[in-house]
């Protein structure tokens, strides 16, 4: 496995000088009494972590206010951004070093995807990054210089898969966020993918609307000729299940922090209302809520790094995107009662959280259907 510096080498060449420098000079400000201890492959890997986090971070500020413009468009995001996204190397994440990408892990992925939901960024570029390391070459090489969109199409859990037979495809995929903007399909099947263009003979999209202002498709496939590749894209499944939940992390924790700024400002009987011993009660609810969220995140993101065997990944999967989808659930709505009548809004930037949060807290399976997964899992994993 390739060193953590040698990736940091180039995750440094996919961005700016200035924005290198910046974290060069913060990672020498922040001590050079501890240069062995910087020297070991952790401190590289959170070194690594902690420069596509501060990048991200720069690239995304003010995103919102274009998140915000985006709704109710078509295909609800931008394909300029997506090229600008392309150009900083975020869909050569998961694509193997010997390829040419960066061959990063979940860690990394989890922490961008934190990100891009702190600022609602509705470009789905991390669901092809996850795909793109088993693509073929010339529909990588399209995918990476932005010729072509090609998503992924998850079967929904407990559904059954699209089964490929001489040559065609026919099944069902129930749920692909924003397909309108991809130009294929990475469709899951049984025994492994296939890939599918949305207008050949046989492909029906149905287009329904979501609570955010975007959109998700169901794909139903007759026999649709297609190209098959052996990939298994159960691993991949289970990947983008925590990268929404990393997503869901990063807008829960931006959602608190709104509301932490407005119960400072926000006067009732002549003081601040988070002065009010009873709200200061339900912002540590919450807070708990996030913090128990992150952790859960961050033994799901080891789990993979660790290679943990597939039913254990599982559960530890299903346990970080049970208690995220319950925490961005709890905090965006809890944020909303204590912004009051202003927080139902649409000018409110607090809505957008609550309206993502609806949106994405049950794809790839709601908080129940990911106790009760869990719940077999341990079963199974003791009996």
């Amino acid at each position: 496995m390739p060193h953590p510096k040698r990736k940091r080498q180039k995750v440094r060449a996919s961005y700016s000088a200035e924005t290198c420098s910046n974290l060069s000079r913060r990672s020498t400000q922040q001590g050079t009494t501890s240069m062995s201890s910087l020297d070991t492959e952790l401190d590289e890997t959170e070194d690594l972590i902690r420069m596509i986090d501060e990048s991200a971070a720069h690239v995304l500020k003010d995103d919102l206010l274009r998140a915000r413009k985006q709704r109710f468009t078509t295909p609800g995001f931008e394909r300029a951004k997506w090229l600008e996204f392309s150009e900083l190397g975020w869909l050569t994440l998961c694509i193997d070093e010997q390829k040419g990408g960066l061959g990063l892990g979940m860690r990394e992925l989890c922490t961008l995807a934190h990100r891009l939901g702190q600022q609602l960024t509705p470009e789905p570029i991390l669901a092809s990054a996850l795909i793109a390391d088993v693509l073929p070459e010339a529909h990588q090489r399209d995918l990476l210089e932005c010729k072509q969109i090609i998503l992924p199409a998850f079967v929904t859990y407990g559904r059954p898969m699209p089964v490929f037979n001489n040559g065609k495809i026919t099944g069902y995929i129930d749920c692909i966020p924003y397909a309108l903007g991809a130009d294929a399909f990475l469709v899951q099947a049984e025994g492994g993918a296939a890939l599918v263009r949305p207008g050949e003979a046989g492909v029906s999209l149905i287009e329904h609307k979501t609570h955010d202002g975007g959109h998700f498709c169901s794909l139903r496939l007759e026999k649709v000729p297609a190209q098959w590749l052996s990939s298994d894209m159960t691993t991949i499944r289970e990947q983008a299940t925590l990268v929404v939940g990393a997503y869901l992390s990063g807008l829960s924790e931006r959602a608190f922090q709104i509301t932490q700024d407005f119960i400072k400002e926000r006067v009732q009987f002549d003081k601040p209302i988070g002065s009010f011993q009873v709200v200061q009660h339900r912002m540590v609810d919450l807070f708990l809520e996030l913090k128990l969220g992150r952790a859960a995140l961050g033994a799901a993101a080891n789990g993979f790094a660790d290679g943990l065997r597939s039913s254990a990944l599982e559960l530890t999967v299903s346990l970080a995107k049970a208690r995220l989808s319950r925490a961005s659930s709890v905090i965006t709505r809890e944020a909303i009662q204590l912004h009051g009548g202003i927080g139902y809004t649409d000018e409110a930037d607090i809505g957008l959280y609550l309206r993502k949060s609806m949106t994405m807290s049950g794809t790839f399976g709601t908080e129940s259907f990911h106790r009760n997964r869990a719940f077999s899992l341990m079963g199974a994993n003791h009996g």
